[in-house]
């Protein structure tokens, strides 16, 4: 006959309690159900496994040798449940991360650490067009993929945001704002910013490259490239200036190019994202990484 896991967990907690009310509430049971589930047992095994009085209850010769050879028995299969529920929860297999443009040293110290700590998942990463942040993870080229916020995707779960870095301004050395120190949003008013092409949302490409300042202003539309590196190069050109992170600028820096830091416009960005329903025990262990790189 087959085994009930719930029998036997009722008389081992009453071979502990000896008292019918006590296992009951440490099983959340009623009393008669209690009752139910050993006499099932008891019928199933053949023979009584407890004397039972109105003023005492106490384990048979019968109960007593069940007891001694269930316990390690019950106990091992405790643990075959919990091993699978680690392994379950745990990251193992391969996880395909994507990023845009150059992996930052905030995700390099996010893929050194998931591995180190995560050694049954191989983490493979690759690069994503700057100008298609969400392709590669609508094609499944990747399981989860870093990108520049904005975000608005419905099919998409954000995860956590980093790498937060001021905006700046590129423009060639000769432009009217080289010398600036710095510079306010409204200064863009009549400028021509280079914008990324692409199957980028309109959202995410006006965020890149707004057409007005905070007040209305217009600001022109430029050239529109794929890459920052296409961009420096049209910047260089005279083709007009383009909003890059002063990561970013720091990592690209160019003799015919000067960079402005910009106030006034939100900081860029990075975020963690993954199709929605299907985030893995994996890509939960790297977003934990990114959260406190």
């Amino acid at each position: 006959m087959a085994l009930d896991v719930r029998e036997l967990e009722c008389f081992l907690i009453l071979a502990d309690e000896l008292h019918f009310g006590r296992t009951a509430e440490r099983l959340y049971l009623s009393q008669s159900r209690v009752s139910q589930l050993l006499q099932s047992l008891e019928r199933r095994i053949g023979g009584q496994l407890f004397e039972r009085t109105s003023r005492r209850v106490a384990l048979t010769p019968l109960g007593k040798e069940f007891l001694t050879s269930l316990r390690p028995a019950y106990a091992a299969l405790e643990r075959v449940v919990e091993n699978a529920r680690e392994y379950a929860a745990a990251a193992h297999g391969t996880l395909r991360i994507g990023f845009q443009g150059a992996a930052s040293d905030e995700i390099l110290r996010a893929v050194s650490a998931f591995q180190e700590r995560n050694p049954n998942c191989r983490l493979t990463v690759c690069e994503l067009p700057l100008n298609d942040p969400f392709g590669g993870l609508r094609r499944r080229m990747v399981d989860a993929a870093v990108v520049l916020l904005p975000v608005a995707e419905d099919d998409v779960v954000v995860g956590p945001v980093f790498s937060r870095h001021p905006q700046t301004l590129a423009v060639p050395k000769r432009h009217r704002l080289a010398e600036h120190t710095s510079i306010d949003a409204e200064q863009l008013a009549g400028e021509t910013l280079i914008a990324y092409s692409g199957p980028a949302p309109g959202y995410w490409r006006q965020a890149q490259a707004p057409a007005q300042t905070p007040s209305g202003a217009l600001i022109h539309r430029g050239p529109e490239v794929a890459t920052v590196q296409e961009g420096l190069s049209l910047i260089a050109a005279g083709r007009g200036a383009m909003l890059i992170c002063s990561s970013t600028a720091a990592t690209n820096q160019r003799a015919d190019i000067t960079t402005i830091p910009v106030t006034g416009i939100p900081d860029s960005a990075l975020a963690l994202i993954w199709r929605r329903g299907e985030q893995t025990p994996s890509i939960a262990a790297f977003a934990e990484h990114l959260s406190i790189s």
